[in-house]
């Protein structure tokens, strides 16, 4: 993570998922990683350094960065990557992580300067000359910093998506209630092809058969125009469909007949200006000249 001062050796940048709990979590085989690969390093390059060293530097250094990775958060939350002002956020970003850098050497230097002096020992971070130092660890935290910035951002991402909600679920399709005889059908609008006056009764038509109800086509006419709780599926003339859940539409084409739009198969003008339909199940309507425009 951090430069080993007069005797160290450069530690690997890691990366770290989750928010800050994760990122605590995740230091301590981060840690442990970087210090026995300093360790080793050097003791390749012949350098001679006490074993605990490259624990003071790591240990030191990752505890000061967890407990400024909330600060990276709040600039996160404060300027998001979400959205349409990225160029800004990155600009802003990018110019946070110097005093990012100044504050993180500005603690964890005495931090190491106290655990040495603890042992008897003396620790010199500027021995390469100080502002080239700087340098170097603004470079390293530079990266921490945008890694920082990567967790909390995906972080963001992932709780907005967990608490979006999902799609509604679709209303139940209402069912008519069409009282026969001694029997009681439940009927989704869907179903009913058309129906049609009968002096004061009415013939309501569908595909298992024709039902004689005492009601007048007016009050029928009301009752199918009411706002529905059904669900459309999309369906056309030249595209089959499931009738039955379809959203109804009936239009009155005659004085005497109202018909379920979705049923419609074809239209054909007459030479009287009238019009007949083709219904699904294979019927024939004649509709009057001066209803054709509720068809549209």
């Amino acid at each position: 993570m951090t430069t080993g001062g007069q005797s160290g050796t450069s530690g690997k940048a890691a990366f770290r998922l989750g928010p800050w709990g994760a990122i605590a979590l995740l230091t301590v085989p981060v840690v442990l990683v970087n210090a026995t690969s300093d360790l080793i390093e050097m003791q390749r390059s012949g350098l001679s350094v006490h074993t605990v060293e490259p624990f003071i530097w790591e240990v030191t250094s990752a505890a000061v960065l967890v407990l400024m990775a909330p600060l990276v958060g709040w600039a996160v939350k404060r300027w998001p990557l979400l959205g349409p002002g990225l160029p800004l956020a990155l600009l802003i970003h990018a110019g946070l992580s110097v005093p990012f850098s100044l504050a993180h050497v500005g603690a964890m230097v005495p931090a190491r300067e106290a655990a040495y002096a603890v042992l008897g020992w003396q620790y010199d971070f500027f021995s390469g000359g100080f502002w080239v130092t700087l340098l170097y660890e603004w470079r390293k935290d530079l990266i921490t910093y945008g890694i920082f910035v990567g967790i909390y951002t995906a972080y963001a991402w992932w709780a907005a998506r967990a608490a979006a909600p999902g799609p509604e679920p679709a209303p139940a399709p209402e069912r008519i209630e069409v009282k026969t005889g001694g029997r009681t059908l439940f009927l989704l609008p869907g179903e009913i092809l058309w129906l049609e006056a009968a002096g004061n009764y009415v013939t309501l038509h569908t595909e298992g058969g024709s039902h004689l109800l005492r009601a007048t086509l007016a009050d029928w006419e009301k009752r199918l125009s009411a706002p529905a709780q059904t669900v459309s599926n999309g369906f056309t003339p030249d595209q089959p469909a499931d009738t039955s859940s379809a959203k109804p539409d009936f239009v009155r084409i005659h004085r005497s007949r109202i018909v379920n739009r979705h049923h419609i198969r074809e239209t054909r003008t007459t030479s009287s200006g009238d019009f007949e339909l083709t219904l699904s199940n294979g019927a024939t309507l004649t509709g009057s000249r001066r209803f054709r425009s509720g068809l549209g």
